[in-house]
């Protein structure tokens, strides 16, 4: 059976949902081998097991932390030879992206970006992407027989746990000095709000102009709810919210199991960072919104009275 090479994002060795999800795809495609970049690479090992990681290769010369991408991009270089692995796969994201690129074109692999679905097997890999705004959806076959390479969105598939056990491995790796010479100089840790990380939440609240700059109602619902807090692009331009949480074509893309738009009109520009939703509400007190085509359920009202009715209910449920 084939090796698979999946890059596992973590934080001090806690390991991300999307990585775990992306660790269930690659089951289907031979042995999971878990990489993980970093310090407390090692702790990702426990969970990485558990959803079917037969080893973990855990990488954290320093190089890798000081510097930007092109370190990882060498190293899974190196990775793949040695392991033999004809796949490697990859939680979507601005980093991982930019890696995939730079491995595809150190390895001449096949590159597909944003995957919705993967399939096949790992010598002829077949995906689903949702493009141009999520107006079409294109399937890509890689399948000349050399490597692919491959990024899947959050929440494509849900995340099954097949216990294993990841035998920790620390892989000897080379990074080159022109790798390292766009580095890190400043970090500031991100204040942590509680909820979960926005792109791999599988409930996203959002608000827009709707709001008039009051987002209180929204983070409520998103507490009660155990999901993440979203913006369109008039209410981050507007100031009313950090543009970190900006969903849209010049922001994040989201595909949660519930999508709740409170005050968003539902311009293409917001539709294409979340029409990929499993389930779409709309809360606007226009009833010609565009956000109504979308939605699988509309209410026409004031975003201020309906969302704090819900938030109500959810909790009376919850006890």
């Amino acid at each position: 059976m084939s090796n698979v090479l999946v890059v596992v994002d973590h934080v001090d060795g806690a390991v991300t949902k999307p990585s775990t999800e992306v660790l269930t795809i690659a089951r289907q495609f031979g042995e999971p081998v878990a990489v993980a970049f970093g310090p407390g690479a090692e702790g990702a090992a426990p969970t990485a097991g558990e959803y079917g990681a037969t080893a973990l290769l855990a990488v954290t010369d320093p190089a890798v932390s000081e510097a930007l991408v092109a370190p990882r991009a060498e190293v899974l270089d190196q990775l793949v030879r040695e392991t033999g692995a004809p796949l490697v796969l990859l939680p979507s994201g601005i980093d991982n992206t930019e890696t995939a690129g730079r491995l595809a074109v150190r390895t001449g692999a096949g590159l597909i970006t944003d995957a919705v679905a993967v399939s096949g097997s790992a010598e002829a890999v077949t995906t689903t992407q949702s493009v141009f705004a999520g107006n079409w959806t294109v399937e890509s076959a890689i399948n000349g027989g050399g490597l692919a390479v491959v990024t899947v969105k959050a929440n494509s598939v849900p995340a099954e746990p097949a216990p294993a056990t990841a035998e920790v491995r620390t892989p000897t790796v080379t990074i080159s000095e022109t790798a390292t010479l766009a580095r890190i100089v400043e970090s500031q840790p991100k204040q942590s709000s509680g909820r979960p990380e926005l792109t791999g939440a599988r409930i996203v609240i959002s608000g827009g102009r709707g709001t008039n700059g009051n987002f209180s109602e929204v983070e409520e619902l998103a507490d009660a709810l155990g999901g993440a807090v979203g913006a369109s692009r008039a209410a981050v331009d507007s100031g009313w919210y950090p543009h970190a949480y900006q969903i849209g074509q010049t922001g994040k893309t989201v595909s949660p199991q519930l999508y709740v738009a409170a005050g968003i009109s539902g311009a293409i520009q917001h539709r294409a960072g979340m029409q990929t939703s499993k389930a779409i509400v709309a809360v606007n007190t226009d009833p010609e919104a565009p956000i109504f085509a979308l939605a699988d359920l509309g209410v026409v009202g004031d975003l201020h009275v309906v969302l704090p009715q819900v938030t109500e209910k959810v909790r009376s449920l919850k006890g």
